[in-house]
């Protein structure tokens, strides 16, 4: 791994990963624009957001979705693209649409480990 005081001769080149499996010392969460918002009452618990996230963030426990890793969520939106379930309105938003709905970063106060108004706690 690549020091803070290790100088640019040190750097591999082309952004190589040295160390497998060091995704989760590395807190992406800051990067982005849009936070997913999951109704977990609405949610069918199909898997389809874990299977189609591209960061992993999609938290799970005994075979079931209990939040969402916003410290790796980079706010892509995938999971909220591939959500089959479709809500009257949103827990979180108020709004129709489906279970995981997209929401501006800039509305939040911090980054939080699950998603979801209560979490802000």
């Amino acid at each position: 791994m690549v020091k803070p005081t290790d100088g640019w001769k040190d750097v591999p080149r082309a952004g190589l990963i040295l160390d497998a499996g060091n995704a989760r010392e590395y807190e992406t969460g800051g990067w982005r624009a849009l936070r997913p918002l999951w109704d977990e009452e609405g949610c069918i618990q199909c898997m389809t957001c874990w299977v189609y996230c591209p960061d992993s963030a999609i938290m799970v426990e005994d075979g079931e979705m209990v939040g969402i890793d916003l410290h790796h969520c980079k706010g892509c939106g995938v999971c909220a693209q591939v959500c089959p379930k479709k809500l009257d309105e949103h827990k979180y938003t108020k709004e129709e649409g489906k279970v995981i709905q997209m929401a501006e970063e800039s509305a939040f106060e911090s980054v939080t480990t699950r998603s979801g108004p209560e979490s802000e706690e």
